[in-house]
């Protein structure tokens, strides 16, 4: 079973064709998407989605880039959702929340504090609510881990991971699974292939992030160029095949331990 377990289906790129994105991705396999919020103004929207499409699944959360536009009264709307859908089986995590060190208008000493300062109190709410986490984390890994460390164990998915090897083993042994997506398309990007080669099967989950991070064979031009593309769930198959032959397995194998990976850090996507 094919798992994007990280797709913003709620994206304004998607508004014009939504229903035949989702019917492209169902044909190529996809049985379960995971639509993470990145603030208060997409809670409600991102739970309707999930209940649109009989795949579909959500997490809550704010964003570290939403972080600067959020007030305190956004962690208490996040807190109060949770509390009215905590039963809700569709309702897998809290996410997407984590830090962002990489844009420079949004880092600054002042910025990070917020940012950590709203990133602890959401893992709060996940140990509080029993929910795992998907992390957003540029440029922080080691920031991410020491939070993470200061409490029990929550688990959850480490988004787009681009660390080391070293950081990658602290957040499998806290329970963590590392999101593998269209990035390890690319030859040159030679750390995430030779993680996605190397470490134990066990750890890896498929995702997309539609609609970015589009796989390599999307937005070339005549000429062979980059240009902007559009990701859909629909590519997570053929990222699988990539991730597939980096690992020189079958991909019918890779795609049915990432799911197996995906179904055992966010057990709620195991449901009906």
């Amino acid at each position: 079973m094919l798992i994007d377990t990280h797709c913003h289906l709620d994206a304004a790129e998607f508004d014009a064709d939504r229903q035949a994105v989702l019917a492209r991705a169902q044909a190529a396999g996809v049985r379960r998407i995971v639509i993470p919020a990145v603030g208060r103004r997409n809670f409600q929207t991102v739970r309707d989605l999930a209940w649109a499409w009989p795949g579909g699944r959500y997490a809550l959360g704010i964003h570290p880039l939403c972080v600067a536009e959020a007030q305190a009264s956004d962690l208490a709307a996040l807190e109060t959702c949770l509390m009215n859908w905590r039963d809700d089986p569709r309702l897998v995590a809290i996410g997407e929340i984590g830090l962002d060190f990489f844009v420079p208008a949004r880092s600054g000493p002042a910025a990070r504090s917020r940012q950590e300062q709203v990133y602890a109190a959401q893992l709060a709410l996940a140990r509080r609510f029993g929910l795992p986490v998907l992390l957003h984390g540029r440029r922080s890994q080691d920031t991410l881990l020491k939070y993470l460390r200061r409490q029990p164990p929550i688990g959850g998915i480490a988004h787009a991971f681009n660390g080391s090897f070293q950081q990658a083993r602290q957040f499998l042994g806290l329970g963590f699974a590392l999101g593998m997506g269209g990035a390890l398309t690319f030859d040159r990007a030679l750390q995430i292939r030779r993680l996605a080669a190397q470490l134990p099967a066990s750890a890896l989950v498929l995702e997309t992030d539609a609609p970015d991070m589009a796989p390599a064979w999307l937005g070339r031009d005549d000429q062979g160029r980059r240009a902007p593309a559009r990701n859909e769930p629909a590519e997570i198959a053929r990222i699988a095949a990539c991730l597939a032959a980096l690992r020189a397995s079958p991909t019918d194998a890779v795609i049915a331990q990432c799911a197996e990976n995906a179904q055992r850090v966010l057990p709620r996507l195991a449901g009906e």
